[in-house]
């Protein structure tokens, strides 16, 4: 897959200490995927475990690209696809399942249209395959405050895939957990923000793109599995840490600038909110969490506004984006199901 060997679709899966994942999923990837066309590659970020003697061992007709530390799944997806060339990446987590004929109809679909840069599949829950998967479902989006939403799932509420959402629409972002994305783009617009490091990287991508002009598509024609959490727990204070400043982060670098000052600000006092919530229910790590995430945010503004100021895009808004408080909706309007709020 060097140069002058370029394919059609590269099926990328970024492994950290995920072997038994790997030994689960890997074998329907590869089933499913590999292909005169389409190539599956593994890229490891420096497992401890036995991940890569695995892979050696049991899967010698798979890419395997080794690092040598672990550079988060920005830094390492960006690192592995600079070795790739290929018409279309697919970023796909360990710890999914795909089902037969899941490429098709999305490489379809964009070869059909070359507006759309980025596109994602209907994502259901592994363990409950009646049920849309809690972080990505049929399509995401984000609220005016840039706290992200689904077709399929409202704060905590997950509804079950009766195939209302089985049509064909734009979105705002497509998850990283399952994006297909134009390789081209993804490197002609700077790849993932390694600042970043994990956690809402694919939003700011996908916002970018929008920004740019083009469109995120989801096609619930093809459908994946996925566990979720797999590589680091919903109920670890670090990624607390992660979606409270990476979010900060995502505002900054992609707001209109007239939206910048009201938004961020709105967003620290709601945040600082949630620290409480998590101080008087006991969750002190998460409350610290919270903190140091704002810190963080802090120290990296004028690295966010250089980076802002160097994008030659024009920065707009968007229809997709929910110009209202899903949670004020979701509460005190009771727009519990994605069909009830009005874009």
């Amino acid at each position: 897959m060097s140069k002058g060997n370029k394919i059609k679709t590269a099926i990328v899966i970024l492994n950290w200490n995920g072997r038994k994942y790997l030994e689960k999923f890997l074998p329907s990837v590869i089933k499913y995927s590999q292909g005169e066309e389409n190539k599956v590659v593994v890229a490891d970020n420096g497992s401890s475990d036995d991940s890569v003697l695995f892979l050696k061992e049991n899967f010698p007709e798979i890419k395997l690209i080794l690092f040598d530390k672990n550079y988060g799944f920005t830094g390492g997806y960006n690192k592995a696809l600079q070795q790739i060339e290929a018409e279309y990446f697919v970023l796909l987590n360990s710890d999914i399942e795909v089902a037969e004929n899941w490429l098709n109809p999305i490489i379809e679909m964009m070869d059909g249209n070359k507006t759309i840069a980025a596109a994602m599949p209907k994502i259901l829950s592994f363990h409950d395959k009646s049920k849309f998967e809690y972080a990505e479902a049929s399509g995401v989006f984000i609220d005016k405050f840039g706290y992200p939403f689904c077709r399929g799932r409202i704060l905590d509420k997950v509804e079950k895939d009766t195939g209302k959402y089985d049509n064909i629409t734009d979105i705002f972002w497509a998850s990283g957990a399952a994006m297909f994305v134009r390789a081209n783009l993804y490197k002609q617009l700077g790849g993932l923000d390694e600042d970043f490091f994990a956690h809402m990287e694919e939003i700011d991508l996908c916002w970018r793109f929008k920004n740019a002009g083009y469109r995120i598509a989801v096609n619930p024609q093809s459908v994946v599995y996925h566990v979720g959490g797999g590589t680091l727990p919903n109920n670890s204070s670090h990624k607390i840490f992660l979606n409270f400043r990476n979010n900060l982060f995502l505002l900054l670098k992609n707001l209109p600038k007239k939206n910048i000052f009201p938004i961020i600000f709105s967003r620290l006092i709601l945040d600082g909110l949630s620290g409480i919530i998590y101080l008087v229910s006991f969750k002190f790590g998460f409350f610290f969490a919270v903190i140091k995430a704002h810190f963080s945010f802090y120290s990296k503004i004028g690295t966010m506004i250089k980076k802002r100021k160097e994008t030659d895009i024009k920065i707009v808004k968007h229809k997709e984006i929910y110009q209202k408080s899903i949670v004020f909706e979701y509460f005190l309007r009771k727009k519990d199901n994605f069909d009830k709020l009005n874009f």
